[in-house]
């Protein structure tokens, strides 16, 4: 098996990238909702939250509010810390889990960690291989605002909360342009599927089925 870190920032458009992997035969571990399921109602870490942030950060049915969790936290770096000290052990213990789970069912299949914070919570340890989904900043930021109507400075948060894009592709073993069109990521990601799925132990395949797809400028 060979797996593989797909990371960029916030908004680069890296959930398009993980769908068109999935369309090509790999399997993908999403680290988003591995981050939810870790803080479902009285979890370990649901009860670390609300001790450390108080019940305001929950919703009527006890779930946590992320967005209103975020508005504490992001700008605020201790606050921050804090929560990243609660939240990623068990998120990179659960993924760590599920990638040891995929080897023993099939060690023949590409395994993706779909992950936007792979180096910042150590992920890299568990792939053979870091790919990073590159955009501009302002792309990041518009993006951002649009999709989830976030003002201009709280967009901003949220980027510096993350590593640098240019930091990632760094570390990144292949860097994947975001910045055109749809069907020009694509043609990035067939080949970059034809030179890895010989060292997964298979052949290489063909297009994804149904064409595959999203709109141009993706977001994710």
């Amino acid at each position: 098996m060979l797996v593989i870190g797909l990371t960029g920032g916030i908004a680069s458009g890296k959930s398009t990238v993980s769908q068109m992997l999935r369309q090509l035969g790999a399997e993908v571990i999403d680290s988003d909702l591995v981050a939810r399921q870790v803080i479902e109602p009285e979890s370990p870490a649901w009860r670390e939250l609300v001790e450390e942030f108080g019940r305001f950060i929950l919703n009527r049915d006890g779930t946590i509010n992320r967005r209103r969790l975020g508005g504490l936290v992001f700008g605020h770096p201790g606050r921050l810390r804090r929560l990243n000290q609660i939240t990623h052990p068990r998120i990179l213990a659960r993924v760590r889990g599920l990638v040891e789970e995929a080897r023993r069912r099939d060690g023949d299949r590409v395994l993706v960690i779909d992950a936007p914070l792979l180096i910042e919570v150590g992920m890299q340890s568990l792939v053979d291989q870091v790919w990073v989904v590159m955009v501009d900043p302002e792309t990041q930021v518009k993006r951002l605002m649009a999709r989830d109507r976030f003002t201009f400075q709280e967009a901003l948060n949220r980027l510096s909360a993350q590593l640098p894009l240019e930091e990632k592709a760094r570390q990144a073993h292949a860097v994947i342009d975001n910045r055109g069109g749809v069907e020009e990521t694509r043609a990035q990601i067939l080949r970059l599927w034809q030179a890895i799925r010989p060292l997964a132990g298979g052949g290489p395949k063909g297009q994804p089925e149904g064409g595959g797809g999203g709109g141009g400028g993706a977001e994710g």
